[in-house]
């Protein structure tokens, strides 16, 4: 996952193709596919884009529409929900699974229909996120969460407490083998999603849940006693105490930061692989470490989801595409193939484990991570939660600065 940025999105008018039309066949009529007329246009980021091409020109050509992969750079969550209520939307998306109570607060997608079947394919894990109010509303075909991937020239053994990761650090700076200690981003608006594995291995929490183990909005974690003591904990690894935990380590350059050799330790996802492997590097992928006598750090487990848009032209088209085409194992590689993340299709991560150990050690290092919050009242948390992160790293008070941030969140979930 990476941090969204605003940016405005130039979509450009495409011609309507002809239908295709199917030739003369010996079977029979009832197994005859009727052709849809029209036009399926799908929304993807860049990477995403150039992987669903292909099968999207086959799924065309065999259904006898055009089919239009459109690239959205950047901010596609809020340009989808945007386009969906003036009706200029697409049939299909593509994006995160925590995006589903913004998206179905804003009746911008439908549920899909999967056979029991088909859903029996999926990692389990992957099909609890898509699944929200007891519904599926998107397809996973991804899964993904940070792990702590070390130089192992300088780090030849994982940490098994942020301590340890600490001292090490420092004794590589003391000999001037590195500048940094830890490569996680925080960035001077912070980053809720990158120090969330420290925060609950320092008994912090986001939400409670019910008795079903959906995520409850009404007990909310944030300000409450336990937050305090994360922050303060969190406090004493920045800027005013360990330095540690530092504002100039962002998103821009957190990786260039490791893949330059300036620190051992890096904080990350599948993302940063191929960076790390250009690099020249030699690495290895283990669990985040939590502090020592807390809880297990556990990352978010986020998953790439297809949705269909409930507001798009070809809606029939598009539940078809999306509940069986992107089901299959061979768009899933496809899609792996364009930037690794670990398929959330069993049988894709089967054909693609074999040439990629790291898949499994990511996998590990999520093993007990908590599936991201896809409700609505999430998209209270970031801004505030983030900011407050900042500020106590920077040498702000955690008690009064936490307790604030959980009162901004509050105010807005209500």
């Amino acid at each position: 996952m990476r941090i969204r940025t605003a940016g405005v999105v130039a979509l450009f008018t495409l011609a309507l193709a002809a239908s295709g039309c199917g030739g003369d066949s010996d079977e029979p009529a009832a197994k005859d596919t009727p052709k849809a007329a029209g036009k399926l246009v799908i929304w993807a980021d860049d990477k995403r884009t150039a992987a669903l091409k292909p099968f999207a020109e086959k799924f065309g050509q065999e259904n006898g529409v055009t089919v239009e992969v459109q690239a959205v750079s950047k901010d596609l969550q809020t340009n989808f929900v945007t386009a969906s209520q003036q009706g200029s939307g697409p049939d299909v998306v593509v994006g995160a699974h925590d995006w589903i109570g913004n998206l179905v607060q804003n009746g911008a997608i439908d549920p899909v229909q999967l056979a029991a079947e088909q859903k029996s394919a999926f990692n389990a894990t992957a099909i609890k996120a898509v699944t929200f109010n007891g519904q599926l509303y998107g397809v996973p075909y991804a899964q993904e969460n940070l792990a702590l991937i070390r130089n192992t020239d300088l780090a030849p053994k994982a940490p098994k407490t942020i301590e340890d990761l600490v001292a090490n650090g420092r004794t590589l700076k003391a000999s001037k083998k590195t500048t940094e200690t830890l490569c996680l981003q925080v960035g001077q608006n912070g980053d809720a999603y990158h120090i969330y594995p420290l925060y609950t291995s320092a008994g912090g929490y986001l939400f409670g849940t019910g008795a079903n183990g959906d995520y409850d909005p009404k007990d909310l974690g944030v300000g409450k006693p336990e937050s305090v003591e994360a922050f303060k904990k969190i406090g004493a690894l920045g800027e005013k105490g360990a330095g540690v935990l530092k504002r100039s380590i962002a998103d821009t350059n957190s990786i260039a930061t490791f893949t330059g050799k300036k620190c051992a330790y890096l904080v990350s996802g599948p993302w940063a692989v191929a960076d790390v492997k250009k690099a020249n590097i030699k690495y290895d992928i283990s669990a985040i470490p939590g502090f020592a006598g807390g809880r297990e750090a556990q990352p978010f487990v986020g998953v790439q989801a297809f949705y269909v848009a409930a507001k798009g032209k070809n809606k029939a088209l598009a539940q078809e595409f999306v509940a069986n085409y992107t089901t299959t194992p061979e768009l899933a590689v496809a899609l792996y193939n364009a930037e690794p993340r670990p398929p959330a299709l069993t049988a894709a991560l089967d054909q693609v484990k074999g040439t990629d150990p790291d898949l499994a050690k990511f996998q590990e290092a999520g093993r007990n991570g908590q599936v991201l919050p896809a409700i609505p009242a999430m998209a209270a948390i970031w801004d505030p939660f983030g900011k407050a992160e900042a500020a106590v790293i920077g040498g702000a008070d955690p008690t009064s600065t936490i307790t604030a941030a959980g009162k901004t969140i509050s105010g807005q979930i209500k």
